[in-house]
């Protein structure tokens, strides 16, 4: 029977759902959310509110209580003020995407928006969210901005398309949920899931110039850092792990540029999804190294660099791969 009931309201959540979109069609950045696309319903705690005002009513009538008449009718004007309220919380407010956030295969991005609020009243208590549980909660001010995510699951590398989500809110009293959906074109990127710290990555370039501004050569002892897979053996500080400090490698400060190429071809044992796992793993270890690396695909070349754009550049290109069969 539960699982009855779980089909029937997921059905008619489609349906719903499909309706509001023939209705309202795709929506253009800025949204601004006017009273026609704004829907409202009672929520548990207003039907419960509106039982007790009714049993108030039957026993006011049965017994003839003036006072017990006139206190429903109090109660049920305050009821019809609140859902004015929850309606006009939400009519007018705009949104505007501000920034996508990426993330690895198996976490959530995130898309950040700005709730612009043009009227002199705040519209406190404003939900983000995909669904009717909020995963964002938003109070905004009087002719003022709030930022406000919404975090969608990403199940796999490449574009991940936010197609809808719901801004809602349930001020004051919590006795109605108004709501509106959103329907935009808004992408955000996975990356691939690192693979584990287990393979060396490929032979290292040396130059002295490049793009570095703290390059990294064989010239005055800097200091030292924990120890990485792929690190040289030369470099390892014997002394200090002889003295129970732990594995570290030797840092020294040079003219010397240390550069990778993490190159496609150099996997030819893996398949898609794993080469690209392991170029990730050999970028984020090179980024957190503080060394130049470069990155060559079927059809991509990215000179070496450093640096956090250079790191997205070669991330996102990493989650944007179409091999042979299309899949990207």
């Amino acid at each position: 029977m539960a699982r009855f009931r779980s089909r029937l309201r997921s059905a008619l959540e489609a349906r719903a759902q499909a309706w509001i979109r023939r209705r309202q069609g795709p929506d253009a950045d800025p949204v601004q959310l006017d009273r026609r696309r704004i829907y409202i319903l009672p929520t548990p705690l207003g039907i419960a509110y509106a039982t007790m005002l009714f049993a108030m009513v039957l026993g006011g009538l049965n017994y003839g209580n003036n006072l017990g008449l006139g206190l429903a009718f109090l109660l049920v004007s305050l009821g019809l003020v609140v859902m004015h309220h929850c309606h006009g919380t939400l009519s007018g407010l705009a949104l505007r995407l501000a920034a996508t956030e990426s993330a690895f295969a198996g976490g959530e991005v995130t898309f950040r928006y700005t709730l612009e609020n043009t009227a002199l009243a705040p519209r406190p208590r404003i939900e983000l969210g995909t669904g009717r549980e909020p995963g964002c909660i938003v109070d905004v001010p009087a002719s003022g901005t709030a930022a406000g995510d919404v975090r969608l699951p990403a199940p796999r590398r490449g574009r991940i398309p936010l197609e809808r989500f719901v801004v809602a809110t349930r001020h004051p009293l919590g006795l109605f949920r108004a709501w509106a959906v959103v329907h935009g074109d808004h992408q955000a990127t996975a990356w691939p899931t690192p693979a584990e710290r287990s393979r060396i990555p490929p032979g290292v370039a040396t130059d002295t110039g490049g793009a570095q501004d703290r390059a990294q050569g064989d010239h005055d002892f800097a200091g030292l850092r924990p120890f990485q897979p792929g690190d040289s053996l030369r470099r390892v500080a014997w002394k200090a792990y002889a003295r129970g400090q732990g594995l570290h490698t030797k840092q020294y400060a040079g003219t010397d540029v240390v550069s990778h190429v993490f190159d496609w071809n150099s996997l030819p044992a893996l398949g898609t999804e794993a080469r690209l796992s392991q170029l990730c793993r050999w970028v984020l270890d090179a980024h957190e190294r503080g060394e130049a690396f470069g990155l060559r695909l079927p059809g991509v070349s990215i000179e070496p660099n450093v640096g956090t754009a250079h790191r997205e550049r070669c991330l996102n290109a990493l989650a944007l791969f179409e091999d042979g069969h299309g899949r990207a």
